[in-house]
């Protein structure tokens, strides 16, 4: 077994060819992972099933065993969202501006990669897939550690991509899971600062709190999801329990599904006789303020903790708001600035909101699950940066790229 060390040097002596590969290169590479993981669906599978088995005799709860689980049909979405990457704008070289300058010197300045990308994520054997992808289309070596829980699931998957990826010709550095699966070896990685240029935590609250504090090596923080949907008094009630009931149930352990609805008071009791029928569908469990509690009894107390909790589960908490001000403000306190909407017919009220709410993704009458980079259209993603600096919201091909200034002269000398 490697040490992370071992791992992340053989990643930083990859990225110099990684970076200079062309475009047709890294499709033709791209292809390649994307048609490893078909032929081995069944390997894939037989190792995901014991993550699976472990993770029951473990008592995981229902909503984290979804987010580990894979099927034929999750593979071959894996591959055809390593196809969408290999589909999409290459942007190593690309010129982000350029211009002469009065002294004659022509200046521009081009994306590069960042060079070595560090990534700890939780239960999710996806990101290994969409993360050694993204990371290959922008000319960057990957060092990847998943959770334990995805284990023999990460490994099966990180041994067929690094085959296939060897098989023609790319170094062995290019793509790295860590094979020691200790807590230590996350902190390791958080030391690599000769060996990284970013980590990037993706997982819950907990993991990426854990890693921006503790971290020597540059962080962009992702996926912290307490999102919110206010149902504005002029909101379409029907309207409004589908997008919740999208936001919440369709997928509630990822990070943009909603964990908060706040409701405009007039229009609570339309949208509850809407709503309820669709959350119980699902089991879902309200947790209330005092409000929100005196029209639905069947409902829990809230307590403080609970605006702002990430659940990750068909949990959510349910708030009686007096308006729109009352409704920014309550997010501004509680939201982690991922994806927040609002429902109403209302322009100047869907005006306010998108103008006034601070995160990566506003919605008006849609729900939050759309915050994907897929969605967006940038194929599969790295993370969702609920951070402001160098990038934010879904993370395609660009954010893991730097830039650098070119500059041509004819013997200028500054005076």
């Amino acid at each position: 077994m490697k040490t992370v060390l071992e791992q992340a040097a053989l990643c930083k002596a990859a990225a110099p060819a990684l970076a200079a590969l062309s475009t047709a290169e890294k499709n033709t590479a791209l292809a390649a992972l994307a048609a490893a993981l078909e032929t081995s669906a069944q390997e894939i599978l037989a190792a995901n099933a014991q993550d699976l088995e472990a993770g029951r005799a473990a008592g995981l709860r229902p909503a984290l065993l979804d987010r580990l689980a894979l099927t034929e049909d999750r593979v071959r979405a894996m591959a055809e969202g390593i196809r969408a990457v290999a589909a999409l704008p290459d942007p190593v070289g690309q010129t982000v501006r350029g211009s002469v300058l009065e002294n004659g010197l022509e200046v521009s300045q081009i994306r590069v990669p960042l060079g070595v990308v560090g990534i700890i994520y939780e239960a999710r054997p996806n990101v290994t897939a969409d993360a050694a992808a993204l990371c290959l289309k922008s000319g960057n070596a990957a060092l990847l550690r998943g959770g334990k829980e995805a284990r023999n699931s990460n490994l099966c998957l990180g041994r067929i991509m690094g085959e296939a990826l060897t098989a023609r010709g790319l170094p062995a550095g290019a793509l790295q899971v860590v094979e020691d699966p200790d807590r230590s070896s996350a902190t390791a990685m958080m030391e690599l600062t000769e060996h990284l240029d970013v980590l990037i935590p993706r997982g819950g609250a907990g993991l990426i709190r854990s890693v921006s504090a503790n971290s020597r090596v540059p962080v962009i923080r992702t996926g912290e999801g307490v999102c919110h949907i206010y149902v504005d008094a002029a909101a379409d009630p029907v309207m409004a329990a589908d997008i919740l009931y999208n936001a919440k149930c369709s997928r509630p352990s990822v990070c943009n599904a909603a964990e908060c609805v706040l409701v405009h008071q007039d229009v609570a009791e339309r949208f509850w006789a809407a709503a309820l029928p669709r959350l119980a569908e699902k089991n879902v469990e309200l947790r209330a303020d005092a409000a929100t509690l005196a029209r639905l009894p069947g409902a829990q107390p809230a307590a403080e903790e609970d605006w702002d909790r990430e659940y990750g589960d068909y949990i959510l908490a349910c708030r009686e708001v007096a308006g729109l001000d009352e409704a920014l403000a309550f997010i501004a306190a509680h939201g982690t600035g991922h994806s927040e909407a609002i429902v109403t017919q209302d322009y100047a009220a869907a005006q306010r909101f998108l103008n006034e709410v601070d995160a990566a993704a506003v919605y008006v009458n849609a729900s939050t699950r759309f915050t994907d980079g897929g969605c967006f259209g940038l194929g599969c993603e790295i993370g969702i940066s609920t951070q402001k600096l160098h990038a934010r919201g879904p993370m395609g091909l660009e954010a893991l790229t730097s830039t650098k200034f070119l500059v041509r002269g004819s013997g200028q000398v500054r005076v």
